[in-house]
């Protein structure tokens, strides 16, 4: 059977079983004005004798074509050239070839374009929301940062190794006056980059999150009809933004408070000589577990503290004629009175839960609490329940700090 492999769509390799191969020219596609022999056949010399039939009749197509090089060292005949619709239909069928089909080529359906401008819209206002609340959280927490170590060591000095139970400060006096001296003033800014590092992504996580469980608690809720269910709903996203970005940075927050707490002055003396040498001793302590020391119980306070931070703060604001345009001191009014009155309920959850972080790297006999029930029943027993709300005066005057985050978010978030 001859058979012809085509080349380049200009020559053809015909050949007869056990003959030699001969290259013929191929002729141009149908429709050309010089075109004598239409079809897709290739054109050969005619025999050099009549019993030596010519290998291009009745053949057919080989699966290997021909290089250019080959052809030429086996004494191919020169090109035939093309005619110009020839070029033109090879030239449409190599766009073919490379042409996208309609679904991915076309234009998108009008739903995925519909949906493109508002994904695009939250993306923004995500990063509006993280980046506003994370700025204002940062600068407040450095100018509070002493308060904030007083308020640390009040609460944790009875489970404390380091502070001796004649060396435990008395009240806030005593430990502004004291620290200066035993362990000089840039002290009061221990565990301050802990704090600010930790605080960023977790007021920038609250704030961004509270948004977000504000569409789904408050999503079609009328505030003047539905007043009950407007507060609830508020509480609810408050909560759940709060114990949501705990869960990321709770071995920041544990680092903060195991920082501040160390009253060593310098070198030997000191528990922790930075955040990340408190990390990776606790680590090789305990392990993770012991970066989560507390946690529990820090969720449950989380909870309440986040409700009514964010909850009565967005109530109170929603009742306004126009929150929108509120004078920046009756902000700060509402925001005062509500971090005054959300520290103040859940600053016994706040209590247990840096001491069980102090319990962190103990062993045997030092570790004072078993547990979070524990804590709770032997801080009552042993201190009275005041000792529950100890440094809490001072996290009223921390909460202006707080005050001024919230106001500050807001104002920002009008200029972005």
């Amino acid at each position: 059977m001859r058979r012809c492999a085509p080349y380049g769509g200009r020559l053809a390799r015909c050949a007869l079983p056990g003959a030699a191969a001969v290259w013929c020219p191929r002729p141009p596609l149908p429709g050309a004005a010089d075109s004598p022999r239409p079809g897709p056949r290739a054109m050969c010399p005619p025999p050099a004798a009549a019993a030596a039939p010519s290998p291009c009749s009745g053949h057919a197509p080989l699966p290997q074509p021909m290089g250019e090089r080959d052809a030429a060292a086996r004494g191919a005949p020169a090109h035939v050239p093309a005619p110009p619709l020839y070029k033109a239909a090879i030239s449409a069928a190599r766009s073919a070839a490379f042409r996208l089909p309609p679904r991915l080529a076309g234009p998108a359906s009008p739903r995925l374009a519909r949906r493109l401008p508002t994904m695009t819209d939250a993306a923004v206002s995500f990063a509006k929301d993280f980046l506003a609340g994370g700025v204002a959280a940062a600068i407040s927490k450095t100018a509070v940062a002493p308060i904030e170590r007083v308020k640390l060591l009040l609460q944790v000095q009875h489970a404390s190794k380091q502070i001796a139970a004649d060396k435990q400060y008395k009240g806030i006096i005593d430990c502004v006056v004291r620290i200066p001296r035993e362990q000089g003033v840039l002290s009061f800014w221990r565990g301050n980059l802990a704090n600010v590092i930790r605080y960023f992504p977790t007021q920038a996580l609250n704030f961004a999150f509270k948004d977000k469980y504000k569409q789904i608690f408050l999503g079609g809720v009328d505030k003047r009809t539905q007043f009950w269910r407007y507060f609830a709903g508020n509480l609810a996203s408050g909560g759940a933004a709060g114990a949501t970005s705990l869960c990321f940075v709770y071995p920041l927050d544990f680092a903060r408070t195991r920082l501040a707490a160390d009253v060593g002055k310098a070198g030997a003396d000191r528990e922790f000589s930075g955040l990340g040498d408190c990390l990776v001793k606790i680590f090789r302590s305990d392990g993770l577990r012991g970066l989560y020391q507390g946690f529990s119980v820090s969720v449950q306070g989380i909870i309440i503290y986040r409700a009514a931070y964010f909850g009565i703060y967005d109530t109170a604001k929603g009742m306004l004629p126009d929150p929108k345009n509120t004078h920046i001191v009756v902000s700060w009014m509402i925001a005062q009175t509500v971090t005054a009155v959300a520290g103040l309920t859940s600053y016994p959850f706040d209590t247990v839960r840096r001491r069980m972080m102090m319990q962190s790297g103990r062993k045997g006999s030092d570790i004072m609490y078993t547990g979070t029930i524990d804590c709770w029943r032997k801080i009552a027993r042993d201190e009275g329940s005041k000792a529950f709300f100890k440094g809490a005066w001072s996290n009223v005057l921390r909460g202006m700090g707080g005050a001024f985050v919230l106001v500050l978010y807001d104002e920002i978030k009008k200029y972005t």
